[in-house]
C-alpha cells in the first residue's frame, strides 16, 4: 500500500503540469500498478487492486473538477459573424442540455478496458497512403483482395483507410525494441474507418473501429482468444456466447470471424439484423502473418502475435440492442437523449 500512496504523490505533481489533465488517467505508473497485482499475496490482490482502483477514481473526481472550474471561468463566446457591438450578448444554452454522444462514451469504456489488461491505446489516422493501407498488411501491388476494401482514394493517391490496420506496421516498428528487452508489444488503435458500403441496418460509409495488436514470444491463437472473452465477459457483464469460424484476410494467418449470438432474434420470427442466422459477426482476427512481421522489421520465426479489428458500433449495438446502425448518425435527439 505504500508503493500505491507514493504512485498517488507523484501522480498529483505530475497533474499540476499537465495541460491535458485527463492524460492522467491513461499514466504509465498508474498502469505498472495493475500489473503487479499478481505479484501480491493472494490474501492481499484484492484488498491492492480496490486500492488502485479508488487512486484511478479519486484522479478523474480531481480532473472533472478542474474542468467544471476552467469552464466556469470561460466568457461569452461571440458566435456571430460579423457581431453588432451595440447588440445584446446571445444567451448560451446550458451545458445541461447537451449529452456525450455514446460512440465517444464506448470508446472511453472500451480503452479503459484494455487499459486495465495491459494495453497501450493509439490513435490512427484518417488519411493514409497505399503502403500502410495495402503493401504493409501482405496485399501485393495488384492483388485482387485489395478490391475487396472499396476504398476511397484521392487523385493524389491518398487513401480514406479502411481499416485501423494501417497502424500494425507503423506499432511494431516503433515498439520492436521492446521485443527485444523481453517485452510484449500490446496496442489498442481507435478511429474512424470509411468503406464504399451499401447503406443498411448493419452497414455505414463511415464508422468507428478498434485495432488489437500483440506480438511477443510463443504467442499462440489460444491467447487470441482468451484476450477477446476476457474483454467481451468485461464489456458486456456477463459470460457471452462466442462462435470462431475460419476466414482469409491477407494480414493474418490463420485468420477467423468471431460471431456473438443475436439478442434481437426472437424462435420462429425472421431478423432483419442477422438475416435469420442467429448470429452476428462481431470482429475479424488472426495470427499475425509472417510477412507482416518481416515488413516491421521483426523475425517472425522468433517472435509471433495476434490482431484483431473490431467495429465498434456494431458493438455497441449488442450492448444496448440497438437494431439499426445508421441511429448513430442520424442526428436523431430521440435516439441520443436514450443515453443521456
Amino acid at each position: 500500500m505504500e508503493e500505491i500512496q507514493k504512485t498517488r504523490e507523484l501522480l498529483l505533481e505530475k497533474l499540476e503540469s499537465l495541460e491535458e489533465k485527463r492524460s492522467i488517467l491513461r499514466a504509465p505508473e498508474l498502469r505498472a500498478l495493475y500489473g503487479k497485482i499478481k505479484d501480491q499475496p493472494e490474501d492481499q490482490r484484492s484488498a491492492y487492486g480496490q486500492a488502485i482502483n479508488q487512486l484511478k477514481q479519486d484522479l478523474e473526481n480531481i480532473v472533472s473538477d478542474i474542468g467544471l472550474k476552467t469552464i466556469d471561468n470561460r466568457h461569452p463566446i461571440d458566435v456571430t459573424a460579423p457581431f453588432d457591438v451595440n447588440a445584446a450578448l446571445p444567451e448560451l444554452l446550458p451545458t445541461e442540455n447537451g449529452t456525450i454522444h455514446p460512440i465517444t462514451a464506448e470508446i472511453e469504456k472500451i480503452t479503459d478496458i484494455f487499459y486495465r489488461m495491459g494495453f497501450e491505446v493509439s490513435e490512427s489516422r484518417e488519411i493514409d497512403d497505399e503502403y500502410h493501407m495495402f503493401t504493409s498488411l501482405n496485399f501485393p501491388e495488384g492483388h485482387p483482395a485489395r478490391d475487396d476494401y472499396d476504398t476511397f482514394m484521392t487523385e493524389e493517391g491518398f487513401v480514406a483507410p479502411a481499416h485501423t490496420s494501417t497502424m500494425q506496421n507503423r506499432i511494431i516498428k516503433a515498439r520492436k525494441e521492446k521485443l527485444e528487452d523481453g517485452e510484449s508489444i500490446a496496442v489498442l488503435a481507435v478511429d474512424r474507418v470509411f468503406r464504399n458500403e451499401d447503406l443498411d441496418a448493419r452497414h455505414e460509409h463511415t464508422f468507428h473501429q478498434a485495432e488489437g495488436i500483440y506480438v511477443g514470444k510463443n504467442i499462440t491463437v489460444g491467447n487470441l482468444v482468451a484476450t477477446l472473452k476476457t474483454f467481451l465477459t468485461t464489456y458486456f457483464g456477463k459470460e457471452v456466447q462466442t462462435k470462431i469460424t475460419p476466414f482469409y484476410f491477407p494480414f493474418t494467418e490463420p485468420s477467423f470471424e468471431f460471431s456473438l449470438s443475436c439478442p434481437f432474434c426472437e424462435d420462429g420470427e425472421d431478423c432483419r439484423v442477422c438475416s435469420s442466422e442467429r448470429w452476428i459477426e462481431l470482429l475479424g482476427c488472426g495470427m499475425i502473418h509472417p510477412n507482416v512481421l518481416k515488413e516491421a522489421g521483426v523475425d517472425p520465426e522468433k517472435y509471433t502475435g495476434f490482431a484483431w479489428g473490431c467495429g465498434i458500433e456494431r458493438l455497441v449495438m449488442m450492448r444496448y440492442n440497438i437494431e439499426d446502425i445508421r441511429h448513430f448518425n442520424s442526428g436523431k435527439l430521440a435516439f441520443l437523449r436514450q443515453f443521456k
